[in-house]
């Protein structure tokens, strides 16, 4: 049994949910599913999308009801005999981590498809890493890595850090977060790329 789901996997599970809608829904891959989609990792094993618009994230998720979904956790949903499940989060928060503007504002994601109804794209590389290096586990250090590897002439660092100590000032745990850039800068300059 297949307990990663890749790419073209995803576009599949995608184009069939896209079928299904009558009305346009905005999905912006965050977490390990962008990094996939942007073939830095080859699959994942949870499936992370930002519904920006409320009421597309009402509507999405009625009709994956309909469609057999079952909603597992607060923002997770999967159907009954599947190991993926998908994480929908609404507005402008990934898991407890609130961005500091909406994904859909211009240069705060890059469009991947777009189907008849869905809108496919992926959160700019500074929300992204910021987004993970917030969660803080060694996964997410090892796959801002590698996002940083494969994208570095396209990310300043020092903006990075300059977008992290931001992000964390809305956060109850600042004092906790502020060394997880930090760690992340040295990480960076041991590969050579910064400083």
């Amino acid at each position: 049994m297949q307990y990663r789901l890749g790419k073209e996997q995803l576009f599949e599970i995608l184009e069939e949910w896209n079928r299904r809608l009558k009305r346009r829904v905005h999905l912006i891959a965050c977490g390990g599913t962008a990094l996939t989609l942007l073939d830095i990792k080859a699959s994942t094993k949870d499936v992370d999308f930002v519904v920006p618009v409320l009421k597309e994230h009402a509507y999405l998720t009625r009709n994956l009801e309909q469609m057999g979904y079952q909603r597992v956790t607060q923002s997770g949903w999967q159907r009954q005999g599947e190991i993926f499940q998908f994480d929908l989060f609404p507005g402008t928060n990934i898991h407890t981590t609130g961005l500091l503007a909406s994904p859909l504002e211009e240069g705060r994601h890059y469009l991947l498809r777009e189907y008849s109804h869905l809108y496919l794209g992926i959160l700019n590389y500074y929300d992204l890493i910021c987004s993970k290096l917030m969660r803080g586990t060694r996964v997410d250090f090892d796959d801002c890595l590698m996002l940083a590897e494969a994208k570095i002439s396209e990310i300043d660092v020092d903006a990075l850090v300059a977008h992290f100590q931001e992000m964390i000032l809305y956060d109850i745990s600042e004092v906790r977060l502020r060394p997880h850039i930090e760690h992340f800068a040295d990480l960076l300059r041991e590969k050579g790329l910064y400083g």
